[in-house]
């Protein structure tokens, strides 16, 4: 098949499903979530365009399935989002944090703050929220000693406090903070 040719099968089958799952997704799940999820779908049909029969009884359940198990893969990994958010607050809470948030850290305060952190750092802090490793464990995937990641750990969590504090802290809280340090020197 040409180039072309597999362009047009596949604004073929695109016009055929799009609306079918965008319609299976807005009713499962919000507008960000059902965009994402429709193009992870899209691109699915692309890589396995050979297999899928551009024909609208068999293609709209095929992509509707590819969307329900994409859909899943999105809904888990927002539980272990939420996971992660709730050990690192139950585990090491800020506590400049607590003072002003009276229901706890907000999940997408500290979402967004991981996603400041170095990657390394991040990745750190999922393996050990996530997958539920210590330090002995991290260190067998990081191929360091066991003080070296319970240290780079001990590092993340600092990190990412300051990150959340930085997000969520008033703006003369922060300013103030910094200005104390400053008296200090």
């Amino acid at each position: 098949m040409t180039d072309a040719e597999r362009e047009q099968r596949f604004r073929a089958l695109t016009e055929l499903v799009v609306e079918p799952v965008r319609r299976y997704l807005a009713r499962r799940t919000d507008a960000a979530t059902a965009d994402e999820v429709l193009n992870e779908t899209l691109l699915v049909c692309w890589r396995k365009l050979d297999e899928v029969l551009v024909e609208p009884e068999q293609s709209i359940p095929w992509a509707i399935v590819v969307a329900r198990n994409l859909l899943a893969n999105a809904q888990r990994a927002e539980r272990r989002r939420t996971r992660l958010v709730g050990k690192i607050i139950a585990l090491d809470p800020p506590a400049t944090v607590v003072a002003y948030e009276t229901d706890g850290l907000d999940s997408i305060a500290v979402r967004d703050a991981l996603t400041r952190l170095r990657r390394d750092d991040a990745e750190l802090l999922r393996l050990w929220a996530w997958d539920d490793l210590e330090s002995p464990q991290l260190a067998t995937v990081l191929g360091i000693s066991a003080n070296a990641a319970a240290i780079r750990l001990h590092r993340a969590k600092t990190r990412l406090r300051d990150e959340v504090l930085k997000s969520t802290a008033p703006a003369g809280h922060v300013e103030a903070e910094e200005g104390s340090t400053d008296a200090r020197r």
